[in-house]
């Protein structure tokens, strides 16, 4: 039973402050973009998201308007 007890997990605030001891040691090791970066890769994102909303609106536009043509309803 005493090697039961030895290989026993340490309590939860034990395993949170070596948890949060790495996060943080992790994070010093990150090599951060630049602001010009940034603001570059948002622009490329919003960019992007605009050109998909257009294009699914369009095709949404598109597939209303043969919906309505094949059943007659915008008549």
């Amino acid at each position: 039973m005493a090697a039961k007890n030895e290989q026993k997990k340490p309590n939860i605030f034990v395993r949170f402050g070596k948890k949060c001891k790495e996060i943080f040691s992790e994070l010093k090791r990150v090599t951060w973009p630049t602001f010009p970066k940034v603001l570059k890769a948002t622009g490329v994102v919003l960019v992007v998201v605009l050109a998909f909303t257009v294009v699914v609106t369009g095709v949404n536009y598109g597939l209303q308007a043969l919906l309505d043509l094949i059943t007659g309803i915008g008549a």
